[in-house]
């Protein structure tokens, strides 16, 4: 069966469906040309501009004199705009195409920069534009995400192994995260004007990304069999694997990222008086590179059994979380970044090895839908330093570290759990590909 389908500059290709109306289809001359790259970079400018925010933190601490709690609401505030991005546009793309939600990420990620370079210490300016990167980054991951992977198959290209979407993808969101944080942080602590500079700096880099999206073809069937869009909600998931495996470990993605730079570098801002927001921007830097250096080798770690790369990354959560609760009591400077670091790792395994297997199990018409929905329940996570701050009164950081690394290995006892059950169930070969 063929469909026509119209790339962006307007010309019309043809090429063969498969599924649910999901396009394979490609120009002949357009095989293996790297279309990826464009919905990659635009992933990376919008992560860019979600995570300037977060060694800004200290700042808005120190010049603005934002508590702890206010400055961990603002944190997680984008998160109100991300789930319901996530779990609007993820069943929408799987429907109209990818193109069409995926083209106004980078601008409203600009938007959201804007409001935050004015906002001037504001507080309902610096919650309206964290809620709008917040909104660019939902459709970033759900629809991004899926368009990469979708880009980094036959026939766009056929060089690419089977989990070379999700690692494109995470290393994009990683990187985009990393030299966000590493940016700001930077101009905030040594340039004139650091309430603006930081937003600037990301405006020029989105808006170049942005329009070189414009030429990228869409990868996903344009003429969708109508009918009702697919419920996006985990309890009516076909997939009891997902709800086995992905459920009780996706909160810990963002668990691990926000416990290394938003949690550390508050508890260590007293140890570093000449420079803060620098030492704020470096935990994030570190903690995030070591998640996309994970992620750039995670083929090797899992070696395809996503299950076995879920099991090491919880590993990684519970010593780095026991290394935490020794590295802040008092504050160790030479103890918090290889937790930083450890903390990064597990970051970024989690977060390729779920999205592997999410891609795995879903079908083409639900990519997106499901996508979105394990992204959702990762951001969760942002809640985390929010939480902590709330309770740390009565438990103090280091007991609730230790806490976390409990409850982190009664995760891993689950996942070991699955695992052990498919290799019963299938035999060594089968669970392979689990």
């Amino acid at each position: 069966m063929t469909a026509d389908i119209q790339d962006a500059t307007g010309t019309v290709s043809t090429g063969s469906t498969t599924g649910a109306g999901a396009s394979t289809g490609a120009s002949t001359g357009s095989r293996d040309r790297k279309f990826w790259l464009a919905p990659a970079a635009a992933i990376f400018a919008v992560a860019w501009g979600g995570n300037e925010f977060t060694p800004l933190l200290v700042m808005y601490r120190q010049a603005d004199g934002f508590s702890n709690q206010l400055a961990n609401l603002l944190l997680g505030a984008y998160v109100l705009g991300i789930i319901p991005a996530l779990l609007i546009a993820g069943p929408l793309s799987d429907r109209f195409g990818r193109r069409p939600l995926m083209l106004p990420a980078p601008w409203v990620a600009i938007a959201g920069s804007v409001l935050l370079a004015l906002s001037a210490g504001n507080v309902p300016m610096l919650l309206a534009g964290r809620i709008l990167s917040g909104v660019a980054l939902g459709l970033a991951m759900a629809v991004g995400t899926s368009w990469v992977k979708e880009l980094s198959a036959a026939p766009f290209d056929r060089r690419a192994d089977r989990a070379s979407g999700a690692r494109r993808a995470t290393i994009a969101l990683s990187l985009g995260f990393a030299l966000g944080a590493a940016s700001s942080g930077a101009l905030a602590q040594w340039a004139p004007f650091p309430g603006v500079l930081p937003y600037a700096a990301h405006t020029v880099i989105a808006v170049v990304f942005g329009l070189l999206l414009l030429r990228t073809p869409e990868s996903q069937g344009l003429a969708i069999a109508a009918g009702a869009l697919p419920a996006a909600h985990p309890a009516t998931s076909p997939y009891p694997r997902f709800l086995l495996l992905i459920v009780p470990v996706a909160p810990w993605v963002f668990g691990t990222a926000t416990t290394a730079y938003a949690i550390l570098p508050a508890l260590a801002a007293t140890e570093i008086p000449s420079a803060p927001v620098a030492f704020a921007a470096l935990l994030c830097v570190v903690a995030l590179v070591a998640g996309a250096s994970l992620q750039l080798f995670s083929h090797r770690i899992t070696a395809g059994h996503n299950a076995r790369g879920i099991m090491f990354a919880l590993m990684l959560t519970v010593g780095s979380l026991l290394l935490a609760s020794v590295a802040v009591n008092p504050p160790v400077l030479w103890l918090i970044l290889p937790t930083a670091a450890l903390l990064g790792a597990a970051y970024g395994l989690l977060m390729v090895s779920g999205l592997q297997e999410v891609q795995r199990i879903a079908p083409p018409d639900h990519l997106a839908r499901l996508t979105a929905i394990y992204y959702g329940i990762t951001y969760l996570g942002f809640f985390v330093p929010l939480a902590l701050s709330l309770l740390e009164p009565w438990l103090g950081y280091p007991a609730m570290f230790a806490g976390g690394a409990a409850v982190s290995a009664v995760s891993l006892v689950v996942v070991m759990l699955v695992f052990r059950r498919d290799i019963s169930r299938h035999g060594p070969a089968a669970a392979k590909h689990r």
